[in-house]
This record gives structure tokens, sequence and C-alpha cells, in this order.
């Protein structure tokens, strides 16, 4: 083996790196040296990097030397989603209103989780709201803003984060509005791990790494009614259909749905799934977060003037 991966890519000249750890101060130079060392492909953990200005570096070397980047973004590779899209479009929930996320809530609630698990959340409302065009934001700390004071190095290479509680709004070209919330400790047990598509005739539930994925709730969401509110499990042959596809689950947590893309990508010269622009778009959304908090809360347009970390000038 090797002590040192730049000695192992030098030596070994990989096609495909997978960049694995989870603390995120490394995928930038881990990226970049898979890239120089001549890789075709890169899978990288998420968070996929820390600032606005490293995913910039990374897709520039990604375009200049045609290199295929996919994040492991799991629920994004899942094809039911296809489903959802065509569901929506059938008007089985009528108008899309609003897109509501929330992280895991628990210890880490906040922007802790807003990095760690809300970056899966944030990558599902990119897909079906599209590129985001503004973000504001508010952060908390035990119940007041955070303040300059709060900052502390993150945990695992975050860079500097505060806040147990978190609320953020984009505002999407497709028409709707779309949140994310996280609370440290709210008491749901990871329930709310996901996003809710909210339409006037019903509603669309992932939850993220569940199984299965999603479910509907048909009935306007606002009416009250005497009756229990079903949720009816989607597969990717529809509400209420049995998967067709077997052991779909597994190759999806497994990751090997999302390498088999990486592969056909490179073979196909067509970008991932959850490809580099992607990836880049979720770290813009977590930042923009903060810049937005750093002004007051102001809204920001995306992509932000700030490429850094702005609670790093609080």
């Amino acid at each position: 083996g090797f002590s040192d991966y730049r000695e192992m890519l030098n030596q070994v000249r990989p096609e495909i790196v997978a960049v694995c750890p989870r603390h995120a101060d490394q995928h930038h130079d881990m990226a970049m040296a898979a890239i120089r060392a001549g890789a075709r492909g890169v899978f990288i953990e998420k968070p996929f990097c820390r600032t606005p200005a490293e995913a910039d570096a990374i897709v520039a070397a990604c375009q200049q030397n045609r290199v295929k980047l996919a994040v492991a973004h799991r629920n994004r590779y899942h094809p039911a989603l296809q489903t959802i899209d065509k569901m929506i479009g059938d008007g089985v929930i009528g108008t899309l209103l609003e897109i509501r996320g929330r992280g895991k809530g628990d210890r880490r609630g906040g922007t802790e989780d807003l990095w760690v698990l809300g970056s899966h959340v944030l990558n599902l409302i990119h897909y079906f709201g599209g590129d985001p065009k503004s973000c504001s934001a508010v952060l908390f700390q035990d119940g007041r803003p955070v303040v300059k004071a709060d900052v502390k190095d993150g945990a695992e290479g975050l860079g500097p984060l505060a806040g147990t509680q978190l609320h953020a709004r984009y505002e999407m070209p497709r028409g709707m509005i779309c949140y994310f919330d996280s609370i440290a400790n709210d008491g749901t047990s990871g329930a709310g791990f996901g996003l809710q598509l909210i339409g006037s005739k019903g509603i669309i539930a992932i939850q993220c790494d569940r199984r299965p994925l999603a479910h509907l709730s048909p009935g306007n969401p606002f009416q009250p009614t005497d009756q229990p509110r079903r949720w009816i499990p989607i597969s990717t042959a529809g509400a209420g259909a049995a998967e067709p596809r077997d052991g779909l689950d597994e190759r999806i947590s497994s990751h090997v749905s999302a390498a088999q893309d990486l592969i056909d990508a490179i073979i196909h010269a067509r970008e991932p799934i959850c490809n580099v622009i992607e990836a880049a778009t979720t770290v813009e959304m977590i930042c923009a977060t903060f810049e937005s908090h750093r002004q007051g809360g102001k809204t920001v347009r995306l992509p932000t003037e700030e490429r850094g970390n702005a609670l790093a000038k609080l």
C-alpha cells in the first residue's frame, strides 16, 4: 500500500479515483491531485468541498481536462425521481406550490446538519426546482442570532460554522419557493430528513435514504378532513405499484448505481447524473445562507459574489 495518496496517484495512475474521506477539507486537494494525475473519472463523498471558490477550481479543472466527476448524493440516482417528475407533469398533486426540505435535526442541527445531511436535500431541491436564483437565511445559536463569537471550526473539516438553528428560503426559476430548515434536537427522530413537494391537490414526500424513497399523500393539504390521510408508496412504476426492478434499493444505497453511471458517462462522453456542476450548485446554496446571514438576512443573488465562507467575515 501507500502512506500518501499523492504517491499512489503518481505511481498507479488510476483511471477512476474515489475520494472517500468524510472530511471536507481534504476533498479539493484530493480531487485536484486525481485530475492532475490523469484520472478520467472521480467519485467523491459529500459534502463536495467547503466553498464556492474550491468548487470553481474543481469545475474548471474537470472541464479543462475532460474529467467526469460525480458526487455521492445517492438519492439523486434513484429512478423514482423520474416517476415523480411524470406525476407532477400529469397533475397528480395539482399545481406545485412550494418545496420544503429539512435536515435530520439531531445534535448536529443547524449549519452542521446543513452541510452533512442537508446537502442531499438541497441537491434534490435543485433537481426539482432548477438553478436557484436567490437565497435569504437566518442562523440562530441557542435561540439568538449568530454573532462572530459563536463561529468555530466545524467538525469533519467543514470550515467556519455557527448556529444550532437555520432557516433558508430560495427563489427558484420554475415558479416555486423552496425552504430548508434545521433545528438541533428537533424531536422528529430524523423522520423529517428529506423534502416535501407541496401541491394544490396533494403532497409527495421524499425521505432520504428510506425505503421506499417517496410517498404520495393525495388531497388538498390545506383542507381539513375527518378522514385519515393516506401515504401511498411510490415505486419506479408509480404510486401504489410494486417495484419491478429487483435489487434497486440495494444498488442505490451501496452506490453501485452511481459507480455504473460514472463509468457509462466516461465511456459515452456525457455528464454523470449527479455531476460537478450540480455539486457546485449545492455548495453555492449552502454558503449563500452564510452570506445572507452576514448581511442581516438580506436576499443574495446566486451565484454569490462571496466565494469563501462568509461566517469567517462576521
